[in-house]
Order: structure tokens, then C-alpha cells, then sequence
């Protein structure tokens, strides 16, 4: 290829001339930017979760053996992409180089989150990820990472440390959708069910329903631990527990709630969830799939065998003014910022 692609297709080394970046096999990271292109000097990798849990459960939570396959996917590819799953996440880090030809408005010294994935964007780590014991999805690391011109980026806010900017803008997809979709049902008051109510998409997509104007709230949560942290909040107008892979229970379970909902929200990251789901939307309602564990086919030939008549979305990661939107949700709901300061901690 002559030139760049704003797409970054010149990036790709296999399959060459077959392939967008995010389903090539390997990218090529090298530091020397195309006119187009922002490099930028990392600070820290946020694994999706869907990808960390994968690879916990592979090597049974030894951070090490964790820390070796990430270097190891890294090093083969020139970009994060769990192999099993096909995600990555998103990085924070400073803006080290801009292009000529940028027109992503960002200028050197710039501190930012991206906000495409991991799994299409080149990357190279230089230290080892020697300050990441393996035992959770923030990575401290050091490299870079390369923007194309049709990437997208955001400027970290000023009054939030940049940890808790990076776990907003890594589930900022959901609740912008989330209000997308419910905008539709102008003049009404639509039901929601969220399943992983409790976690950071989850909650997010509950606050994004409130704002829109859902008045029964549904959160469906793993454990009475989960529970508690949804309790008096006011984000949802229930709380229920109950298993998300398990169709009837959570039928069952979603009963004394008022039962399916218009719009049904997956942001949990295990498989099993599509049929569930689909029993807990309402005929003509809504299903969002936000969760990278998702089988797609089995949620499409779900929901033809048990003759749901619903719509179902990918939850893509991008609205347009998605970061904007779930910045400003966690600084007016006191309760959201209180639930993602605590996981921050964990």
C-alpha cells in the first residue's frame, strides 16, 4: 500500500490487503507514524472484562502465568486481542507524536483515554508489565499505542483522577446507548432489566434508564453481596437475584419485579445469557447485548426458537458523545460515583 488508510489498514502484516485491523492476526506496532497517525506513550491497559476472566479461569488466577500470556499476545499480534474471546479493551497515556494530517484534534503532551479497542489497535509494551502482579483488569504499563486516523480519543477530565475516567470511558458505550433506545418510546414510561446491574456498565445503564424516563428499573445481580451495593440507591426500582445463564430461573425470578421488560441489557461477562435474556424482554421489546461473552448465534437462533418477537443490538461501544455522557452521569449521580469509586479500590 502507497499510503495510509484512515481505517489502518496499512497496519495490518497478516492477513495483507484481506483484512480491517481489529480481525487481522498481527498488526504492525512500529513507533514511526503515518501522517494521519497519533502515537501515544502508555500509562496504563484497561482489559475488558470479558478478556480478563477469560484468561483468570484459564490459568486459575495465577497472575503470573496471566501476565506472561498478555506480553505474549502482545509480542505476536502488535495489539491486545484475547484469541478466545477477540477483545481487548482501552489504555490511557500521553499524546507523544501527532501526524500532519491528524484530524483527531489532539496535541502532544495531551493526556487521553481511547476509545476504540485494544484488539484493533497497534501496541508494543517495553517493560515487561513488571508493575502488574496479573490480579486484575487495570494494567500499569510502559510502550506505545497508535491512533489512525478514524480512531477516536478522549481528553481526561481534570477533577477525576485518571483511573476512574479510564473505567467510565471503557463501559461508555452502554449507557448512551441505553438512552438511545429508550428515547424511542416518547410519551411512554418503558421497564428496563439489567442483568449485572451491580457492575460498572450495569450501573451506568441504570442511571442512563432513570434519566430517560424508565420507571421500573430492574437490576439482576449475582449475589446478596451485589445486592447490597444496589440497595438504597435509588438506581434501581428492584433488585433481583438470581442466575443470568438460567432462562426459567430468571423468568421465575423476574416475576415478583413485574416480569419482562421493554428493554433487557446484558452487561455481564460470561456465556449463557442470550436465552435468558430473551425470556426477560417483553414481546416487541428490546435486547442489548453489551457484553463481549455473547454468542451471537446462539442468541439469534435463541430467539427464533422460542418465537420472541424482539429486537436485539449489539452494543457496539460507540454513540456518538458517549464519553461526554457517562462522564456527566457519574458526576451527577453521587450513588454511581460511589459504586465505581468502590470497585476502584477493590
Amino acid at each position: 500500500m502507497s499510503g495510509s488508510s484512515p481505517f489502518g489498514v496499512h497496519r495490518v502484516l497478516e492477513p495483507v490487503g484481506e483484512s480491517l485491523p481489529q480481525a487481522a492476526r498481527v498488526l504492525d506496532p512500529r513507533p514511526e507514524i503515518w501522517p494521519d497517525e497519533v502515537r501515544i506513550d502508555i500509562e496504563t491497559l484497561n482489559l475488558d472484562a470479558a478478556s480478563y476472566r477469560q484468561l483468570s479461569d484459564k490459568h486459575t488466577g495465577d497472575g503470573d502465568a496471566i501476565r506472561a500470556e498478555v506480553l505474549d499476545i502482545v509480542a505476536t499480534r502488535g495489539k491486545m486481542q484475547n484469541p478466545v474471546t477477540g477483545s481487548g479493551g482501552m489504555l490511557i497515556g500521553t499524546v507523544a507524536e501527532v501526524g500532519p494530517q491528524s484530524t483527531l484534534g489532539l496535541e502532544v503532551g495531551d493526556r487521553v483515554a481511547t476509545l476504540v479497542s485494544l484488539s484493533l489497535t497497534p501496541l508494543a509494551i517495553t517493560d515487561g508489565l513488571e508493575r502488574w502482579d496479573g490480579a486484575g483488569e487495570r494494567v500499569p504499563a510502559r510502550g506505545h499505542a497508535i491512533l489512525f486516523g478514524r480512531s477516536i480519543a478522549a481528553k481526561l477530565p481534570d477533577d477525576l483522577t485518571p483511573e476512574l475516567a479510564l473505567m467510565v470511558m471503557d463501559v461508555c458505550g452502554a449507557p448512551a446507548l441505553v438512552a438511545r433506545t429508550l428515547r424511542t418510546y416518547a410519551g411512554e414510561s418503558p421497564s428496563v432489566v439489567v442483568l449485572g446491574g451491580a457492575g460498572k456498565s450495569g450501573s451506568l445503564s441504570l442511571a442512563a434508564a432513570a434519566e430517560a424516563g424508565a420507571t421500573r428499573r430492574v437490576a439482576v445481580v449475582r449475589d446478596a453481596a451485589e445486592a447490597a451495593l444496589l440497595e438504597g440507591t435509588g438506581l434501581a426500582t428492584h433488585v433481583v437475584i438470581a442466575d443470568a445463564r438460567n432462562p426459567l430461573g430468571l423468568a421465575e425470578a423476574l416475576v415478583p419485579a413485574g416480569g419482562p421488560a421493554d428493554l433487557t441489557v446484558v452487561c455481564v461477562d460470561v456465556t449463557g445469557c442470550e436465552q435468558p435474556a430473551i425470556l426477560a424482554t417483553a414481546e416487541g421489546g428490546t435486547v442489548i447485548f453489551f457484553s463481549m461473552a455473547t454468542n451471537f448465534a446462539a442468541a439469534a437462533l435463541g430467539a427464533e426458537g422460542l418465537a420472541a418477537d424482539v429486537t436485539m443490538l449489539v452494543g457496539n461501544g460507540y454513540v456518538p458523545g458517549h464519553a461526554a455522557y457517562a462522564l456527566e452521569l457519574l458526576r451527577g449521580n453521587a450513588e454511581v460515583r460511589r459504586l465505581f469509586e468502590t470497585r476502584l479500590h477493590e
